[in-house]
């Protein structure tokens, strides 16, 4: 009975061994359409998604694409909302605007815009900021690092041209700009109101009086335009260039200045389309002219 017993846990033995030296069977695969799938974008990953697409929107304003300066300064013309423009578009690489001042007072040294152009070699000019009775500049005034005239706090002076030592140019509020940055400035003229600024037009202009209007335009780049407008309000004339410009190009500043019996505006024979003079016979004498000339 002993040895009965003894053949059961041989026998046992023998087949787990023989089990374990069997060759293992492959485990049978998941199926592609059981495997859980994932979709959606894991956290740590959407934002970076998001920051990428607001950076490939396109930016609404300002546009500032210039193009080649190759063709230089031109005339344009064009009706905007019923009102005249006319002037000469020019980009800032190859021209320059100058203050042309006369220091004994209006009419001292130069009878009109043509005259004061010509004396610096210029190709066009406008008649430029307001004065005093007395002929004084109402406002700041630097022409060639000359200072004159006075810091104005009115509406008549809320804006600001210039030009840098390194000979880069801008318009600007006068509270950005400051006094002392206008007067180390090259050249530099305080004027206004301004009719566009960031490429709205500016709240708040008159609506009442309608008048012969002389500004400068700026694209935020290196177009620029001077020239007149025809008759009509601060607030006609703002609206009017916040919708379009003269020569094309988006208008992202723009600034007034003296107009009316002021308004004088000389393009010579080497502006594409020019020879043109825009002054009438009743017109007064002025203090001081925007000229344009070559770099």
């Amino acid at each position: 009975m002993r040895r009965r017993h003894m053949r059961f846990p041989i026998l046992a033995l023998a087949v787990l061994l023989a089990a374990a030296c069997a060759p293992a069977k492959p485990a049978r695969k998941i199926p592609a359409a059981v495997a859980p799938v994932t979709h959606s974008p894991s956290p740590a990953t959407a934002p970076a998604t998001r920051t990428a697409e607001q950076a490939s929107s396109p930016v609404a304003y300002p546009a500032v694409e210039n193009t080649s300066p190759a063709n230089g300064p031109r005339l344009t013309s064009r009706d905007i909302s019923g009102i005249t423009l006319e002037g000469v578009s020019f980009d800032s690489r190859t021209h320059r605007l100058r203050v042309v001042d006369q220091a004994g007072g209006p009419g001292s040294r130069f009878a009109d815009s043509a005259s004061a152009g010509r004396s610096v070699g210029g190709i066009a000019a406008v008649n430029a900021g307001f004065f005093t009775p007395e002929g004084a500049p109402l406002g700041l005034v630097v022409s060639s690092g000359k200072v004159s005239g006075s810091w104005n706090g009115s509406s008549l002076g809320s804006g600001v041209w210039y030009e840098n030592t390194s000979g880069d140019s801008g318009i600007s509020r006068r509270e950005k700009l400051g006094r002392s940055g206008a007067a180390s400035m090259r050249d530099c003229l305080q004027a206004g109101p301004l009719l566009v600024e960031n490429g709205r037009a500016v709240g708040g202009l008159d609506t009442g009086k309608a008048s012969v209007r002389m500004m400068v335009l700026w694209d935020g780049g290196s177009r620029w335009w001077i020239g007149r407008a025809s008759a009509s309000s601060l607030a006609e004339l703002g609206k009017a260039l916040s919708s379009g410009g003269p020569a094309g190009w988006p208008i992202r500043h723009a600034l007034n200045l003296d107009g009316g019996r002021s308004a004088d505006l000389w393009i010579s024979e080497a502006v594409s389309g020019g020879p043109v003079v825009r002054r009438a016979p009743w017109n007064r004498p002025v203090r001081n002219f925007l000229a344009l000339v070559r770099k």
